[in-house]
């Protein structure tokens, strides 16, 4: 893989269907509809994946191309890949409250080695640089002109007094009495993979999601937080979270600082 390249394209992509997301978003009208399982879908969702999809099968042909929103990639078979949600936190979109992202990443040998996540809404832009590391832009966000980075890091954790980062809209009471365990001195909320970035860029300190996710869902926040130094287990057995399973479903899982103490769930 030319990841210099990779790394251009998926930011120019991610940037270009945030703006697509946020033409519709800013609209009266979202086009708003269900999907069989009745989760949400919008025109920005497909309109969003539209343009990603092509430009990704345009500038690497040869790499399977696994996306949320077309069901015929889901048969995909393979361990190296590109796997995109066009529009992470739909529910947030719909509801208008910003916390939704764009996400692009390429998993190897299924590890997602480089990502990107775009909150259009807030205005952050995160990132896996071509060697790896993860980055935040800050700009203009020019999909052909790359603003200013800064290195992003997982802190050093004090067990004694975490910060934890969980979901706004799938909170629940397994996920509350797990994260009851530890020593909470800070509980920050977010939607979709932002999650992931905040840990990586220090913000946070762990994020524990004890509900159904899917590997689109998670794949370019994986990637920024092991670019930050941090890492994605399961929950079950503690693990390193893998990619191209068949269904592309997670199990469980727990992103953190490494400094995180874990302790075992009440099934271990």
């Amino acid at each position: 893989m030319d990841y210099p390249r990779l790394a251009l394209e998926m930011r120019r992509l991610a940037i270009e269907a945030g703006e697509k997301i946020m033409e519709i978003y800013e609209r009266d009208d979202m086009g708003v509809r269900a999907k069989a399982d009745e989760s949400p879908v919008t025109e920005a969702d497909e309109a969003a994946d539209a343009l990603i999809s092509a430009g990704l099968s345009a500038a690497f042909p040869d790499v399977p191309l696994v996306t949320e929103e077309q069901a015929q990639s889901h048969s995909v078979e393979a361990r190296t890949f590109l796997i995109v949600d066009p529009l992470d936190g739909t529910k947030e979109f719909v509801q208008r409250r910003g916390d939704f992202t764009v996400n692009i990443a390429y998993v190897v040998d299924g590890r997602p080695v480089r990502g990107v996540v775009y909150a259009p809404a807030k205005g952050r832009l995160f990132m896996t640089d071509a060697d790896g590391a993860s980055v935040e832009e800050s700009g203009s966000f020019d999909p052909g002109a790359p603003g200013a980075v800064r290195r992003i890091g997982v802190t050093e954790p004090d067990n004694a007094a975490l910060t934890v980062v969980a979901s706004k809209s799938h909170r629940d009471a397994a996920t509350d009495a797990y994260i009851a365990r530890y020593a909470v001195e800070d509980f920050r909320s977010a939607g979709s993979s932002l999650k992931f970035c905040l840990v990586a860029a220090g913000e946070a300190d762990f994020y524990p999601r004890l509900g159904r996710t899917m590997e689109w869902d998670t794949a370019a926040g994986h990637a920024v937080l092991l670019g930050a130094g941090g890492e994605v287990l399961r929950f079950d057995d503690h693990s390193p979270l893998v990619y191209g399973k068949s269904g592309f479903e997670n199990p469980f899982f727990l992103a953190r600082a490494p400094g995180v103490e874990l302790v075992p769930s009440e099934a271990q």
